[in-house]
């Protein structure tokens, strides 16, 4: 029991959101300590890492034959095992150094609509990764605890964390998630709308980073004051030459309504579902926007207009969850219910 508890102060404890686009990983003692892509760039010859994170990002489209980039993590849970194993591994070994003697404690957040096979999936990785310990805390919960609502009280909370291949809506009261739809949409949806309609309107060919910058710059989910440009760059499908392009916000904005009216629906569904006591404190206090998504322009506006509920943007909201899985760190006792293993 002593060398339990000694081993249990010495080593690290950390915090994971294992996102579809972004991993983080957080420590009660430093923050944030790492923010990178969740991407592996291997050999396909042997199988062999050459590079993770932000670095293998910069492959994507870009690989040559013998070098293929993926991403191990679709719709926020594990789709190729080895590979997020060796992805959890480099980023614990560069964020613990000289601490390979004792293993961390690690909280990982997860989908609410994980299942049983993928809760094992993810323990297993993170244990083969070099954990000693691992914890999961459901990613609406981990969202609201960040932002820091009144979760242990008796009122309802309404968070909507939408992330790169998942949006959660959840009602949390009690330490406890009332209800909760884990829809398998969110911001890849949104990038890949991007580029089908580029690829069809235009006769352009973009990769998936293009894209992705067009969303972040002139994305937008209700109409803007001043129209927004960009410049995309690509492929010409007719003869294979480079091509420029401008684009507005209003086509993006068209472009990728089918995924935003499906995060605005989940909302719907959430409030229609919830006991009329709970409603009324979510039309109270507001409903908490959370993750990458929460950044596109006028998708709060959006939301406030078909659901009549005013909407709180967390101000760092690409770090609410992991900043809500690390402070269950903190006090173990206080937050030991909202563990789902």
């Amino acid at each position: 029991m002593f060398f339990k508890k000694l081993f249990g102060l010495m080593g690290k404890s950390l915090a994971m959101d294992l996102g579809t686009a972004n991993t983080l990983l957080y420590t009660p003692k430093n923050g944030i300590v790492l923010d990178e892509p969740s991407v592996v760039a291997l050999d396909s010859r042997d199988g062999r890492v050459l590079a993770v994170g932000r670095e293998a990002k910069e492959f994507l489209g870009r690989t040559p034959q013998k070098i293929v980039a993926i991403r191990p993590m679709k719709d926020g849970v594990i789709a190729d095992f080895e590979v997020t194993n060796a992805m959890i591994t480099f980023f614990i070994k560069k964020v613990i150094k000289g601490m390979n003697l004792i293993k961390p404690r690690i909280v990982i957040c997860v989908p609410t609509g994980i299942t049983q096979v993928e809760k094992r999936a993810v323990i297993e990785s993170g244990m083969q990764s070099g954990a000693r310990e691992v914890s999961l805390v459901e990613e609406p919960m981990s969202a609201a605890i960040g932002a820091g609502l009144p979760i242990e009280e008796p009122l309802g909370n309404l968070v909507v964390d939408i992330g790169g291949g998942t949006t959660e809506v959840a009602v949390i009261l009690l330490s406890a998630v009332g209800y909760s739809e884990s829809v398998r949409i969110a911001g890849d949806e949104m990038n890949e709308a991007i580029q089908r309609y580029i690829q069809d309107q235009y006769k352009l060919l973009i990769g998936e980073n293009m894209s992705e910058k067009v969303k972040i710059a002139i994305g937008t989910a209700s109409p803007m004051e001043e129209t927004l440009t960009f410049n995309v760059m690509g492929k010409n499908m007719v003869n294979g030459n480079p091509k420029t392009i401008t684009v507005s916000d209003g086509e993006i904005r068209e472009c990728i309504q089918e995924p935003v009216n499906a995060i605005v629906q989940a909302v719907r569904r959430a409030l229609e579902k919830t006991p009329p006591e709970l409603v009324s404190d979510i039309a109270d206090n507001g409903l908490l926007l959370a993750g990458g998504g929460a950044l596109l322009k006028g998708l709060d506006k959006l939301i406030t207009t078909e659901t009549q509920v005013a909407v709180h943007i967390d101000p760092d909201p690409l770090t609410t969850v992991v900043r809500g899985a690390g402070l269950t760190l903190s006090d173990a006792r206080k937050y030991r219910h909202v563990y789902i293993n």
